[in-house]
């Protein structure tokens, strides 16, 4: 730590202790449906996304099933075109809504008219189309609702050739550089679609040379350093991604990675956000940039049990069989965490 081109805060050795314990969790619930599975306090109490985002359950149903799932189209345009559309709604409900409604979804049989009205009417019924993950605002294509405008932002991306330009494309910072100019994107979700499309066979990118820090992160950064020198928020997360095995050593964690695969910047960056609201129970008197000091979402166990998890091929990550795990019990009959 002496030699490091940065002044830490205690939140720094608290954002490794995360990342081990978080990724602890996650093991866990992979061969015990019942838990619990950490004696942390704060991560039995509140909710926090697992230490990589590739593991996730929203990513890991748009890597199984609509990215990989063999019998969809595998061609870069129709790869593409269902990771924008699943994800500028980021919620499984919402795919699940629009296959019963319409069938399969492909970009060369898709009716947006007929999409249009099936979230029309879920909106009468007052579904949420939505995930709450992100703040998704409308780009201005002068529809009245916020998702007719996401039909048409969608329909222009496909019209402009945007699924080939990514497919020709040779980083994933090329990728980010193509989808961030259009309207109602900016830059955070842009590379938030950028590494979503990365997951994909559409494109060979992997996620190590590029990155874009959020909101989240930039206040976890500042609650992790009292000063980071010349270092820029995104000097610092490729510093974190660097230094990973020290730090590990250094606080005598036990750290295997996600089936042997590092910390990527996706995923310190995610740290990041994750760490920021970790502190505002374990650091109160750290208080970052944003000045938050509650955390709003609280743990819920999901009755349904973890699926086997599922990553991009060319990973070549070598993944054990969990799927003799029973499902946990439900949730009055089981464990509060």
């Amino acid at each position: 730590m002496n030699q490091a081109p940065f002044t830490p805060t205690e939140a720094y050795d608290t954002y490794w202790r995360f990342a081990a314990a978080r990724q602890a969790l996650y093991e866990c619930r992979l061969t015990d449906p019942v838990g619990p599975w950490t004696d942390d306090p704060i991560l039995q109490t509140y909710r926090f996304t697992n230490a990589y985002r590739a593991s996730d359950r929203v990513s890991q149903y748009l890597i199984r099933e609509v990215q990989y799932d063999p019998s969809r189209p595998d061609n870069p345009t129709e790869v593409i075109f269902r990771t924008l559309l699943f994800k500028i709604f980021n919620k499984i409900e919402t795919w699940e809504m629009i296959e019963r409604e319409l069938g399969p979804v492909t970009w060369q049989s898709i009716d947006l008219r007929a999409l249009d009205e099936v979230f029309d009417r879920a909106m009468a019924r007052g579904t949420k189309i939505y995930s709450a993950a992100y703040i998704m605002p409308a780009p201005p294509f002068g529809k009245v609702r916020k998702h007719s405008n996401h039909i048409a932002l969608l329909d222009k991306m496909m019209r402009d050739g945007l699924p080939q330009k990514i497919a020709q494309t040779e980083t994933l910072g090329e990728v980010y550089e193509l989808i961030a100019p259009y309207p109602g994107i900016g830059n955070f979700l842009a590379f938030q679609y950028a590494i979503d499309i990365a997951y994909s066979s559409a494109v060979p990118h992997e996620e190590d040379d590029f990155v874009v820090p959020g909101p989240g992160a930039l206040d976890g950064i500042s609650k992790c350093f009292s000063s980071t020198g010349a270092m820029t928020p995104t000097d610092i997360i490729f510093e974190m991604v660097r230094r990973q095995e020290l730090e590990f050593d250094r606080l005598g964690l036990k750290f295997n990675g996600l089936f042997g695969r590092r910390l990527q910047p996706i995923d310190c960056q995610n740290l990041f956000c994750e760490i920021s609201k970790y502190c505002r129970v374990a650091h109160p008197d750290i208080p970052g940039v944003a000045g938050r000091t509650k955390i709003k979402q609280t743990y819920k166990q999901l009755a349904k049990p973890m699926p086997q998890p599922f990553f991009p091929p060319k990973w070549g990550l070598s993944v054990p069989d969990y799927s003799h795990v029973p499902p946990p019990p439900p949730p009055d009959q089981g464990s509060l965490f």
